[in-house]
């Protein structure tokens, strides 16, 4: 069995084994990062030989962790990084580029159409009626959306959203608010079977799914990192966050929202961010919090949205698609019985 795990921000790590008896045998370490003192490797293939295959990737982890010399040092990858290539060789999981994928970017429609449509399309993806997808969000008018387990009253202050114009909204995906302002940020959707984040554990997945995405911010000069467990960021502050939603039938969502040119006044007088939210980020702001990769690039929104397709596009092969009538209608008529009710979007009060 072979597996194969791409570190988000680090090296390739690929593992080949045996199973015999219910155990992990012959295994074998490869990849191109950097390990000291050499001889680790023959270590690390003894620790992971011999466990059941029924190892999860934190038990694998701790076999490799217990089993390095004192002071190995390991640079582009970890024990846990082992641990996922592992199960990802067990379960036999596909990589990227063994899907057919598509990139969307379609004409604005309203933020409940747009979380009606990651619903649609991540069911279509599991039940395989749709290939994996990137979508770029476009919306007609303002909306806070907020995440599919938080209080509402707790989170916005109605008043603020109307003086400013902020419609409210619920989606699917757990997470924080966002502030969705015309022209202000950049939104996206990947919908994946769960076959490609196969052997990862969900934290992991989030780095996984938005790899490339960092790939695409350093290539236009801002130093992206991703901050677990779903913070994109660079040295001037946090950019933008992931949420992720699994279907019962297979369909991964994987959205993210980046700031592009944010009013942080604004956002403190719509969003109720208390204080102890704020108190583990070193900073008493919330608007401090956020730089907008309008002030890190100079670019337009257009441009980095270019960019962000032209990297997606390159990296996996993407071809451009659309939004068809028909997913347009299914949409539509999950805005009428669930996005637009006013039970959906106090679920919590």
């Amino acid at each position: 069995m072979h597996g194969e795990y791409k570190v988000p921000g680090g090296k390739l790590v690929v593992v080949d084994l045996e199973v015999r008896d219910g155990r992990i045998a012959d295994f074998h370490l490869a990849g191109d990062f950097f390990l000291e003192p050499d001889d680790a490797l023959a270590d690390i293939d003894a620790a992971v030989t011999g466990l059941p295959v029924e190892s999860d990737a934190g038990q694998i982890a701790a076999a490799v962790r217990a089993a390095l010399p004192a002071g190995a040092q390991l640079l582009g990858f970890t024990p846990e990084a082992v641990g996922t290539a592992v199960r990802r060789a067990l379960v036999t999981a596909p990589g990227w580029k063994d899907f057919s994928w598509e990139v969307v970017h379609d004409a604005p429609v309203s933020p409940r159409m747009n979380l009606a449509l990651d619903e649609v399309l991540t069911a279509r993806v599991g039940d395989g009626r749709r290939n994996p997808t990137l979508r770029l969000w476009e919306w007609d008018e303002s909306a806070v959306v907020i995440g599919s387990f938080q209080s509402l009253r707790n989170e916005v202050d109605p008043e603020g959203a109307a003086r400013h114009g902020f419609d409210v909204v619920r989606r699917i995906s757990g997470g924080g608010a966002m502030m969705m302002g015309a022209n202000s940020i950049v939104t996206y959707s990947l919908y994946v079977p769960a076959s490609l984040v196969a052997g990862m554990t969900f934290a992991d997945s989030y780095a996984f799914l938005d790899d490339w995405v960092l790939q695409a911010l350093r290539s236009v000069g801002v130093d992206a990192t991703y901050q677990p467990l779903n913070d994109i960021a660079s040295p001037q502050g946090k950019i933008g966050g992931a949420a992720q939603k699994r279907l019962a039938n297979g369909g991964v969502l994987h959205h993210a929202t980046l700031s592009y040119d944010m009013d942080g006044q604004v956002m403190t007088e719509v969003l109720r961010i208390g204080r102890e939210k704020l108190s583990d980020k070193g900073t008493v702001s919330a608007a401090k919090r956020v730089d907008p990769l309008k002030s890190q690039t100079g670019m337009p929104r257009a441009a980095i949205i270019d960019t962000f397709i032209q990297t997606f596009s390159t990296l996996y092969g993407a071809v451009p698609g659309h939004i068809t009538a028909d997913e347009y209608a299914e949409a539509e008529a999950l805005v009428a019985s669930k996005f637009s009710t006013d039970a959906w979007l106090r679920r919590v009060p």
